[in-house]
């Protein structure tokens, strides 16, 4: 996979506007309402990377999680690093849209 020039690099950006670009490093830092919930978060993107077999960097604060993304062997930004930030932002969507959808879910069962 070839490392991307920095002007691909921020046409790739623009499809992840949650995400920033800092010496040849993709990252975003994510809250979370609790620990658990980004350890959570934080075991889903093991077994993304897993399967992408491209790890990212993780660091863990409390209810903060960022990720880091780079291709050491290409020596910067590829598209690999794109297309897996793109499914932790997937992924990160899913888990606000369930938590969303709980309380509903917990009226409707107490109603029943």
């Amino acid at each position: 996979m070839a490392k991307l020039s920095s002007m691909e690099a921020k046409q790739a950006l623009e499809a992840l506007p949650e995400w920033a670009i800092r010496k040849s490093v993709l990252e975003r830092t994510f809250d979370f309402d609790d620990f658990t919930v980004a350890v959570e978060f934080v075991v889903k993107v093991a077994r993304e990377a897993e399967k992408a077999r491209h790890h990212p960097d993780i660091d863990i604060r409390w209810n903060r999680v960022r990720l880091a993304l780079t291709t050491h062997d290409e020596g910067g930004l590829t598209d690999r690093d794109f297309v897996l930030a793109a499914r932790f932002s997937v992924l990160v969507d899913r888990m606000h849209a369930r938590k969303r959808q709980a309380p509903a879910r917990r009226r409707a069962a107490k109603a029943w």
